[in-house]
């Protein structure tokens, strides 16, 4: 499957919480991979003034229906939430 759209989330995350937010990514790494439609890839991108979590999807659609998933919303924002210090930044991109 080829990436056609990227969905990147941008994540303001204190630096000693940063192992418990690559557990998140870790653990719902390959749900995301198996279970949404359209995923390609994961990726976790790490940078001194924040965290990104980069998704390869085949479409920008299956990008925005995501957002809206069991997976995402139940799983991935509930175990995120309390290490937030900011609003997540969500952007999708057409390749």
């Amino acid at each position: 499957m080829t990436v056609k759209a990227y969905l990147e989330i941008t994540l303001t995350i204190d630096d000693s919480d940063r192992p418990a937010a690559a557990k998140v990514y870790n653990d719902y790494r390959q749900p995301f991979l198996e279970q949404i439609t359209g995923a390609v890839s994961k990726e976790l991108l790490v940078r001194d003034e924040d965290v990104q979590v980069l998704h390869g999807f085949d479409s920008a659609e299956n990008a925005r229906a995501y957002l809206d998933s069991e997976l995402f919303i139940e799983d991935v924002v509930v175990g995120l939430q309390p290490l937030l210090k900011a609003d997540p930044d969500v952007k999708i991109y057409s390749v």
